[in-house]
């Protein structure tokens, strides 16, 4: 059974950096994909970045130059190191996985598995 659970958010100001972390356990490295997703109140879940067991990354727009995943293999653990944070930023933080190396979707319903989410608060 796959687990995953986040930790890592918090309050910052804009200009400010977080770094999130999803600690996994339960799926099968070599074929699988993961990411970060963020969901505002009132909105839809919607990707931020993807990786896969071959390295593969994906990003949204929106975060190019600014966010960076990453995973160590050994910690069976997955990054979002988020940079120059802006207020629009601000929202639940979910790490998410599927059974597939296939990392180029940034659409929720195309993810198994999902952790609890943390919350990422960005002020002006």
């Amino acid at each position: 059974q796959v687990q995953l659970v986040e930790s890592g958010g918090g309050s910052v100001q804009e200009g400010g950096s977080l770094r999130l972390s999803c600690a996994a356990s339960g799926y099968s490295r070599s074929t699988f994909c993961m990411g970060w997703f963020h969901q505002a109140p009132g909105k839809e879940r919607e990707g931020i970045a993807t990786i896969n067991a071959w390295g593969y990354i994906n990003y949204a727009d929106s975060v190019k130059g600014r966010f960076t995943i990453s995973k160590d293999n050994a910690k069976n653990t997955l990054y979002l190191q988020m940079n120059s944070l802006k207020p629009e930023d601000t929202a639940m933080y979910y790490c998410a996985a599927r059974d597939s190396d296939y990392c180029r979707s940034l659409v929720a319903p195309d993810y198994n598995y999902w952790g609890q989410g943390t919350q990422v608060t960005v002020s002006s």
